[in-house]
């Protein structure tokens, strides 16, 4: 896995110029550029796709491709594609554009470095990094808007529909006693809580527990949060679901019931935090987000990494003295 994916970045890499390669590369250590993500419109650092060449661009999806599994990546390819569906709405008002998506690197591949990258724009933000032999990929933000495409009431096109439907599933499953303690609220906030923080705290846990429900709807609780760890490709989706603790996992909801309406839900854990909210655009907007409280942008990787190397410098100073 390590190796296609620093394969498929160096191929991004050669396919570049010199000065885009100067415009494309920061350094890792740079952690206020790596830290600072967004998901709305606008312009970011490195270099747009609408920018590149054929081959340029298709080496970006090359990299994205080989850390999303099959289906996370037919999403984010579906949500960049809805950016020109958005300015036809809007009558390009606002002067959107599928090429509006933008690829920074942070180090290269190549050495023990840590390295990483980071693919983002309008409602998609993928952040990459390696270290000690390791990937992560918090945050990990997907929307879309318009949430889905109709014809005559029925659905056309959807790219996040199981993120609402998996959640509703669990529901109706756990029953009216679980359904009090997971309802929170009756009003949904506007947004995802934590919005694009650079760094997210633990909060204290609302909503119902495993404990709390039936087998049934706790496994499908289980099954939620894999569904968005498996945004991942299976084999680092596998590494993040193994250090999960479903026990100590707590669902909450906020905002109607009723499909069509404005709703939100929160999935917490010791190192786990997935947002859903859906409540502009009369709930045809929607946002989602997978987090990590020590583990966004690789801090977690990175520190160990440091340290593991200060440990080492310090043990050849000792040992030639």
């Amino acid at each position: 896995m390590l190796y296609d994916v620093a394969d498929a970045t160096r191929r991004y890499i050669s396919a570049l110029d010199a000065g885009q390669r100067e415009h494309a590369i920061r350094a890792v250590t740079d952690d206020d550029l790596r830290h600072r993500w967004a998901y709305t419109p606008g312009t970011r650092p490195g270099l747009a796709l609408g920018d590149l060449g054929r081959d340029q661009r298709k080496a970006v999806h090359g990299m994205l491709a080989t850390v999303l599994s099959p289906h996370a990546y037919a999403q984010a390819a579906e949500v960049m594609a809805l950016e020109d569906v958005l300015d036809h709405r809007e009558g390009g008002t606002r002067d959107r554009h599928s090429g509006d998506y933008w690829t920074i690197l942070f180090g290269t591949p190549g050495s023990d470095e840590p390295w990483g990258w980071r693919i983002e724009g309008h409602h998609l933000s993928v952040n990459v990094v390696v270290a000690e032999g390791r990937i992560a990929a918090t945050p990990f933000f997907l929307g879309a808007n318009p949430s889905r495409v109709t014809y005559r009431g029925h659905v056309v096109g959807q790219p996040l529909r199981l993120e609402e439907e998996l959640a509703r599933e669990l529901l109706d499953r756990m029953g009216p006693t679980a359904r009090r303690l997971a309802v929170v609220s009756d009003t949904a906030p506007r947004d995802i809580r934590t919005g694009n923080s650079p760094r997210i705290s633990p909060s204290e846990p609302v909503g119902v527990t495993p404990s709390q429900l039936g087998k049934p709807a706790a496994e499908l609780l289980v099954d939620l949060v894999r569904f968005y760890l498996d945004r991942l490709a299976f084999e680092l989706a596998d590494e993040e679901f193994a250090q999960l603790d479903p026990e100590r996992l707590h669902f909450s909801w906020e905002g109607s019931l009723r499909r069509g309406e404005g709703h939100y839900y929160r999935v917490q854990g010791p190192e786990l935090l997935i947002e859903y909210d859906n409540t502009a655009s009369e709930a045809n907007h929607v946002h989602t987000v997978w987090r990590r409280h020590s583990g966004d942008f690789g801090d977690d990787l990175l520190a160990a990494h440091y340290q593991a190397s200060r440990h080492t410098v310090a043990r050849g100073v000792a040992q030639n003295s």
